[in-house]
């Protein structure tokens, strides 16, 4: 590919992902949902980048197909996976989306035959011929979103649009190929790198690790740290007023409980409830603080990962994988 084309279709591909990535996070964020319509909508320019860069490239029309196996597999985690039953019933989308399966399978296993020579080593190494390496790069991420998928139907990922969030990054950043990163020295030193969505995933989660640290400083802030205990739960929680609780959300951590000598306290459990509790739960729960007479209570801040997701595009661009970049720091 020319390196201008392949410089436009880079930093095209970032600015999708930094526009439908903050629009995701804003949603989820205030609604805590993202619905399925957004994903297909930022599908289309998927669809249109990867169009151009097929089209530039022009490879065989099996590495086609393969792309498109990519976008079918993709589908189920908004469309749903369609059924035989569903089809012989006459329905439509499913019997659409069956053949659309049915054309990229064929297309997928012509182009193993066509590219058997060529393994995944020959890529790694440099060996292997462009339209083989942009194959195999398809390849490659059609085994990230199986792995991603599987993540979300065993709850290891629990967010639905966490994980349909990493599904189309994977789409829009196939390989490293399609991102510009800008220091590229410790990408350069390893030669096996993260999926982009994976290592995306995992700065992501780098982010985590300063939660406690704003937790801790908002608390102190607001005047919340008053004692022992409040210092060991300013580290895990949030103290806020308990008259905003409503609208907000949190998992209560203050609750009253009543003494072997019938005197009724406050205690601060340190996790949240496994299960969230409802509207309903929730009003009683609320209305026995109010009883008591509560004025700030504890509260688990309910943080979605999208929210980390999206700052986590900035290292993603600027270093690339996190392991490359850590690595080298680690091992002698």
């Amino acid at each position: 590919m020319d390196v201008n084309s392949d410089l436009i279709l880079g930093w095209t591909r970032m600015g999708v992902l930094f526009l439908c990535m903050g629009w995701a996070a804003w949603f989820d964020h205030k609604e805590r949902r993202v619905s399925n319509d957004h994903w297909i909508v930022w599908s289309k320019p998927v669809v249109f980048i990867w169009s151009l860069d097929l089209l530039i490239q022009q490879p065989h029309w099996s590495v086609w197909l393969t792309a498109s196996a990519l976008l079918a597999y993709a589908s189920g985690s908004v469309i749903g996976r369609p059924t035989l039953h569903d089809a012989k019933k006459g329905n439509r989308l499913d019997q659409f989306v069956l053949v659309w399966y049915l054309i990229s399978s064929i297309g997928l296993v012509a182009a193993a035959v066509r590219f058997a020579s060529t393994s995944p080593i020959d890529v790694l190494v440099g060996d292997a011929s462009q339209e083989a390496t942009l194959w195999w790069s398809y390849i490659g991420a059609l085994f990230t979103l199986f792995l991603i998928d599987f993540a979300w139907r065993f709850r290891f990922i629990h967010g639905g649009a966490d994980a349909k969030a990493l599904m189309w990054v994977t789409l829009l950043l196939p390989s490293w190929d399609a991102v510009p990163v800008q220091f590229t020295a410790s990408m350069d030193e390893i030669i096996l790198h993260l999926p982009p969505s994976l290592s995306l995933l995992i700065w992501g989660g780098f982010l985590f690790i300063l939660i406690p640290f704003i937790l801790f400083f908002r608390n102190v802030a607001s005047g919340s740290v008053r004692s022992i205990s409040d210092l060991a739960m300013s580290w895990m929680a949030l103290s806020i007023p308990l008259n905003t609780i409503q609208g907000r959300h949190v998992w209560i951590l203050t609750d009253t409980m009543e003494m072997p000598n019938g005197e009724t306290v406050l205690n601060h459990k340190k996790r949240a409830p496994r299960q969230t509790p409802s509207q309903e739960e929730m009003d009683r729960h609320i209305t026995r603080l109010e009883a008591f007479g509560a004025d700030r209570i504890w509260v688990s801040l309910k943080l979605p990962l999208l929210l980390f997701l999206f700052p986590a595009i900035v290292p993603l661009w600027m270093v690339g994988d996190p392991m490359a970049a850590i690595l080298p720091l680690i091992l002698p």
